[in-house]
């Protein structure tokens, strides 16, 4: 059987950016699901502009790319993603398509 759930919960109490639901499964199907959430930060050198940030929207819809966050501050990206559909090269490759000049990954402690 499936459920609607607030996405907050799918994702497991993970606020996501964009307003949509997400659809998980009963628990006695869980265990045929391999999904593992992992999360990458970038630099990048230059602010992307409004052309760059319509693109990072078609990039929020790829299959398995759960959360795009900036810090300008810090002049930095974070993705959530589902490593079971994409890499981090992937992920990189999907930004840089996007405009984000993408530099060094930072190290998450």
């Amino acid at each position: 059987m499936i459920h609607n759930l607030p996405r907050q919960i799918a994702l497991g109490g993970i606020r996501p950016l964009l307003d949509t639901q997400r659809v998980i499964l009963e628990p006695s199907t869980w265990e045929s699901l391999e999904v593992t959430y992992l999360e990458v930060v970038y630099h990048y050198q230059t602010l992307p502009g409004e052309k760059e940030l319509r693109a990072i929207d078609s990039v929020r819809e790829v299959y398995g790319i759960q959360r795009i966050q900036f810090n300008e501050a810090e002049r930095s990206v974070r993705v959530l993603f589902d490593a079971s559909r994409l890499k981090e090269d992937s992920v990189a490759r999907l930004l840089r398509q996007a405009g984000v000049d993408v530099g060094e990954k930072l190290i998450l402690a």
